[in-house]
C-alpha cells in the first residue's frame, strides 16, 4: 500500500513538472526576445490578474509586430527612435512620450528604421495564465 501511496505521488510529481515546462515553453512562445522582465506579481484585490513590469529594447531592422494583450498596457518610451509601418511613412518615436494600449486593442505593427535602438518601459496589468502577447495578421 505505501509503495503503491509513493508510486501516485512520483507520478502526480511528473505530470505538474509535465504541466509546468509546456506552459513556460507556451508562455515563451508568446513573448518577444527583445523583452526583458524586470518583476512580476499579483494584483492584489483583483484575482486572477497579474502586473508585469519589463524593458523592450528594439534594435534597428527589429519589428515589433502587430499584437494585442489580454489588459491594459503603459508604456514610456526611454530612448525614442523611428519606425515605420508597411505601406506608411517612418514617425518618430520620441523619449518621454507615454502611452497606454488598452484591452484586446491591436497596436505596434512597425519596424525601426534608422540607426538608433528604441528602449520601452512597459507596465502590463493583465489576465494571469494568458499569454502575454497575442499575434494579429497584418
Amino acid at each position: 500500500m505505501k509503495m503503491m501511496i509513493r508510486s501516485a505521488g512520483l507520478c502526480s510529481a511528473f505530470v505538474l513538472a509535465a504541466v509546468m515546462v509546456t506552459s513556460s515553453a507556451w508562455a515563451q512562445a508568446n513573448d518577444v526576445p527583445q523583452r526583458k522582465e524586470l518583476r512580476r506579481a499579483d494584483l492584489s484585490g483583483a484575482p486572477g490578474m497579474e502586473v508585469i513590469l519589463s524593458i523592450v529594447e528594439y534594435k534597428p531592422g527589429d519589428a515589433a509586430n502587430l499584437h494585442l494583450h489580454h489588459g491594459v498596457e503603459a508604456a514610456y518610451i526611454m530612448e525614442g527612435g523611428m519606425v515605420q509601418a508597411p505601406g506608411k511613412d517612418p514617425v518618430e518615436l520620441k523619449t518621454g512620450t507615454p502611452n497606454i494600449n488598452l484591452r484586446d486593442v491591436p497596436h505596434a505593427g512597425w519596424k525601426v528604421v534608422g540607426d538608433r535602438s528604441i528602449k520601452i518601459l512597459t507596465v502590463h496589468v493583465v489576465d494571469k495564465g494568458k499569454p502575454l502577447y497575442d499575434w494579429v495578421k497584418q
